[in-house]
């Protein structure tokens, strides 16, 4: 199905909507065409082709809200989908904030979200490409034993929006990945180690090589790692690692957790939060990347936010419902069913991260992190983790077994040093950073 196919998709919904007797409509079409090859142990243990249809209709009917989601697209398939969904406005509550939003998208730009020759590839080609990770991941380090799997995926889609105020519209997109995650054994001592790339674009992608490369050194790299002892020094998150942090960030910048005081930025705008290199924008017009989209899953147009301004809150993210109750305006924010991130990221520095640890005396290096324990209402961070232990300006030795806890107010506030390794290869991304004390418990 092509964007017209969708677009009419769209349209009919919200002609069986006013039958059906609702006073306003949204009606969400997404048409994809998926491919996804996992190769094990040199051969393709997994090959899935699919095409899929997601229908997400809200309907308004006496300040009454209902949202329903269906996969069928059929003429009775709608009708029924509709009906039920009218139906359901009967079974909530009156909600004065409901409805669809007063501004919409007036201009769709391509921000360079499709790639034609995905759409060209063939399959072998991507079939050779997991085979070929496999391969790779054991061709130099012979602690490599296994594989957990080699993967090569891609997907290229039509999203269309229509609504009863008028609003029409649609674009095409494209994702590709490629990952591997080997097995490696020393002694009696097995690690995974995971590694992947991912963009709207092939030519975005890291090498297979490049891919192979970075998981087998994740696999083998904390083997010897010893236990810490508890002190208060210098942490460095790692670029992944980072992303998780600016994940609780986002929670805590959504307009719905502060509405629901579930957010430690609650009544925070306006006020410092964190040291002056702390500048988090949420960017949903930045070309040919994973988050952009020209308007978002109410039809608001997208747009470049800034969030943090050199530790500074100076807005949370909106969808319209929760701008109304929060007196704010759209933010461009809307997944449809929620608040969700474009291009959130922090802003990157000039240093690598190798010029960071070289700088850093005495610190831990945090490679990865374990289990989830933020609490959002209070701001108070807590994981599990693994990583290096910094001394004289080197990673000297790997640690694990061991917690870094801070509140979320003092970590931003100590964030000292800020790498230049930002990487686009999902919707929440950051540089590497380096917090100037937290707690690390070991030993």
């Amino acid at each position: 199905m092509d964007e017209e196919q969708a677009l009419d998709l769209a349209a009919r919904i919200l002609e069986e909507a006013r039958a059906a007797g609702a006073e306003g409509a949204e009606a969400g079409v997404s048409l994809a065409h998926r491919m996804h090859v996992e190769a094990l142990s040199g051969a393709i243990a997994r090959l899935e082709n699919s095409h899929s249809c997601s229908l997400l209709l809200r309907v308004f009917k006496d300040g009454r809200k209902a949202t329903l989601a269906s996969s069928d697209a059929s003429a009775q398939g709608l009708r029924d989908a509709v009906r039920r969904a009218v139906t359901h406005t009967e079974l909530v509550a009156h909600d004065g904030f409901a409805g669809l939003p007063g501004t919409t998208a007036t201009d769709v730009p391509s921000l360079d979200l499709d790639d034609p020759s995905l759409r060209a590839r063939v399959d072998d080609e991507k079939t050779h490409e997991s085979l070929e990770l496999e391969r790779l991941i054991r061709k130099d380090d012979a602690r490599i034993v296994n594989s957990a799997g080699s993967h090569y995926s891609d997907t290229s889609a039509v999203t269309a929006l229509a609504n009863s105020n008028g609003f029409s519209s649609s674009y095409t997109w494209t994702r590709v990945m490629r990952s591997s995650a080997p097995v490696a054994l020393d002694g009696s001592v097995k690690r995974v180690g995971h590694y992947g790339t991912a963009g709207r674009h092939l030519a975005d992608l890291e090498s297979p090589e490049a891919v192979a490369s970075h998981a087998v050194r994740r696999a083998v790299e904390l083997f010897g790692a010893r236990k810490p002892s508890t002190m208060r020094v210098p942490v460095i998150f790692e670029r992944d690692v980072a992303a998780s942090v600016l994940e609780d960030l986002f929670a805590a910048a959504s307009a719905a957790n502060v509405a629901l005081g579930n957010s430690w930025l609650a009544a925070q705008i306006g006020h410092r939060v964190g040291s002056d290199l702390v500048t988090i924008l949420d960017d949903g017009r930045l070309p040919g990347r994973l988050g952009s989209a020209p308007f978002d899953g109410e039809g608001v147009a997208t747009r470049r936010t800034s969030v943090f301004e050199r530790g500074v809150l100076r807005t949370y993210l909106y969808d319209t419902y929760y701008a109304r109750k929060l007196g704010a305006e759209s933010t461009g924010n809307s997944t449809g069913t929620g608040i969700g991130p474009t291009n959130f990221y922090l802003e990157p520095g000039a240093e690598t991260l190798e010029q960071l640890i070289a700088r850093t005396q005495c610190g831990v290096l945090v490679l990865d992190t374990i289990g989830f324990a933020t609490e959002h209402a209070s701001g108070t961070y807590s994981r599990g983790a693994r990583g290096f232990f910094i001394e004289g300006g080197e990673a000297a030795y790997p640690i694990d077994e061991f917690t870094i806890a801070a509140r979320y107010p003092e970590m931003l506030a100590g964030i000292d040093a800020v790498a230049d390794d930002l990487r686009f290869d999902g919707a929440v991304v950051s540089p590497s950073f380096r917090v100037a004390e937290m707690t690390v418990s070991g030993n």
